[in-house]
């Protein structure tokens, strides 16, 4: 699977899902978006929502400032 443009094996993740993907990379949910396959996955769903090899997955931080 590729991941913000990298690969990452499916494999190293707790289980297949993109809340898998925020623990291994450490990552906090309250400030990201989730784009899997060029279609935005709703938080809600990041547990459900299984994963393959060949899915393309980014992850988009939100950052504020003025």
């Amino acid at each position: 699977m590729i991941v913000n443009g990298k690969d990452l094996i499916l494999q190293n993740l707790s289980s297949h899902s993109i809340s898998s993907i925020l623990e291994f990379y450490k990552l906090k949910p309250e400030t990201l978006a989730i784009e899997k396959n060029g279609e935005i996955i709703p938080k809600e769903s990041w547990k459900e929502n299984d994963l393959i090899e060949s899915d393309h997955i980014e992850i988009i931080k939100f950052v504020g400032g003025g």
